[in-house]
């Protein structure tokens, strides 16, 4: 009766989940360079269709920026559903589904943030 419960128990731990589109952690990684290189060839066309107030390196050097942050991740149903995102947030960019707004919000992340405590906001000069 125990060895059972212990052999069900091992059976559920090693259990293979269903992959979303990416059978295997390389197919994975070949669709995050697919959607990077999308993406840097993308990034002249939206410079000029928006009107943008930056250059084409500084807005490959924040795609770049953009991939690397996730750089960590190793589970291939994770990246399948990161290059969904990526591929929605393509579409829209390349459809100006977006504005100018919803694009340089992506340069605004490295903005220092507004400070929360009274004492913060007493030194910098400013209580909101």
């Amino acid at each position: 009766m125990a060895s059972n419960t212990a052999a069900r128990a091992a059976v559920g731990a090693a259990k293979v989940v269903k992959p979303i589109f990416s059978r295997d952690l390389d197919e994975a990684k070949r669709r995050v360079r697919e959607l990077y290189r999308a993406w840097y060839r993308e990034v002249p066309n939206t410079v000029t269709t928006f009107q943008l107030d930056i250059t084409t390196r500084q807005g490959r050097d924040k795609v770049r920026e953009m991939f690397n942050k996730n750089k960590h991740v190793n589970d291939p149903r994770v990246i399948d559903m990161l290059v969904i995102k990526g591929k929605m947030e393509l579409q829209e960019t390349i459809h100006v589904w977006k504005q100018k707004t919803h694009v340089m919000r992506y340069f605004h992340e490295t903005e220092e943030a507004r400070p929360a405590d009274f004492l913060s906001k007493f030194y910098r000069g400013h209580d909101p």
